[in-house]
């Protein structure tokens, strides 16, 4: 059976701007890959579920300008956006947060296997948010 892939990325993303974890964790695979940016490879849903609560707790982001493609299998998609976000607790050997807020262009890959989501891969510019971050006041 074929995946509608820009659909569950869709939903994914609308999950995201809405804080609903949950309904993001609802569509990956139990096995899922969450290749993070500028480190490893967290790997299965547990973790998965681990990252988000960190992120909920230490950034307030909204995406915008989502634009997602796919291949015609529905095995593969991507998106880019721009993250409009907040840094609400410092993260460590990263600058202290101070609520600054930033905006940044990002992208993620994913991998489909029946309509689940089994590799997650984002990557942004980490340099220019740290920039952004240590700048504001």
């Amino acid at each position: 059976m074929q995946t509608d892939a820009k659909a569950v990325i869709a939903a994914y993303y609308a999950a995201f701007n809405a804080g609903n974890a949950e309904g993001m964790l609802a569509l990956l695979d139990d096995s899922v890959e969450h290749h993070v940016n500028e480190g490893g490879v967290r790997k299965g849903k547990g973790l998965f579920t681990e990252f988000c609560g960190h992120m909920g707790v230490s950034y307030r982001e909204t995406l915008t300008d989502i634009q997602i493609f796919s291949n015609a299998e529905g095995t593969r998609a991507a998106a880019e956006f721009i993250v409009n976000g907040e840094y609400l607790k410092t993260d460590p050997g990263l600058p202290e947060a101070r609520g600054q807020k930033y905006i940044l262009p990002a992208g993620t890959f994913f991998a489909l296997t029946d309509g689940k989501i089994t590799r997650v891969t984002t990557y942004y510019n980490l340099s220019d948010w740290v920039r952004q971050v240590s700048e504001a006041a």
